[in-house]
C-alpha cells in the first residue's frame, strides 16, 4: 500500500519537475533581459570575484532593489547571485531610467493588447445592444436594457 503512495508521489514529483523546467528557463532569461535593461540604463554591474563580495552578495535578496543612502549620495542595487554572481548599481538617474522604460513598456503593452481586443473581425459589436446615447459613447445604461 505504501509503495502505491510513493509510485504516485513520485509520478507527481516527476509531472511537476517536467512541468516547472520551462518556467525555470524563462525565469532565468527574464532575470537576463531584467539585466540588459538595468545596464541600458545606466546600472554597473560589479562582479562578486572574491570570497568578502560572494558572501556579501548572499546576504542579500535576489532580484530586488534595494536603496542605499550615503550622505547626499543614492545608489539603488540590484543584487544577483544565482545568474550572473553580480551586483549591479545604479545612481537615481539609472534607476529613474529604468522605471521609465518599465512604464513605457507596460504602456505599450496595454495598447497593443487593446488593439488586438478590438481588431476581431468576427466580433458582432451590435450583439451588445444600440451604441450611443444614455452614458456617453458606450451607450451602456439602465435607458438601454442594462
Amino acid at each position: 500500500m505504501f509503495t502505491m503512495r510513493n509510485g504516485a508521489l513520485a509520478a507527481i514529483l516527476t509531472a511537476t519537475m517536467v512541468v516547472s523546467m520551462p518556467a525555470m528557463a524563462k525565469s532565468k532569461a527574464s532575470i537576463n533581459r531584467t539585466e540588459d535593461k538595468l545596464v541600458a540604463a545606466g546600472f554597473v554591474s560589479k562582479p562578486a570575484n572574491t570570497p568578502q563580495r560572494v558572501a556579501m552578495l548572499t546576504r542579500l535578496p535576489a532580484e530586488k532593489f534595494f536603496k542605499r543612502v550615503n550622505g547626499d549620495n543614492v545608489s539603488y542595487v540590484y543584487a544577483d547571485p544565482k545568474n550572473c554572481n553580480c551586483l549591479l548599481v545604479g545612481t537615481e538617474k539609472a534607476y529613474g531610467a529604468y522605471r521609465a522604460t518599465q512604464q513605457a513598456a507596460r504602456i505599450a503593452s496595454d495598447q497593443l493588447e487593446a488593439s488586438r481586443n478590438y481588431a476581431d473581425p468576427a466580433w458582432n459589436w451590435s450583439a451588445w445592444g444600440p451604441w450611443g446615447g444614455y452614458w456617453g459613447r458606450y451607450g451602456f445604461g439602465p435607458r438601454l436594457g442594462w
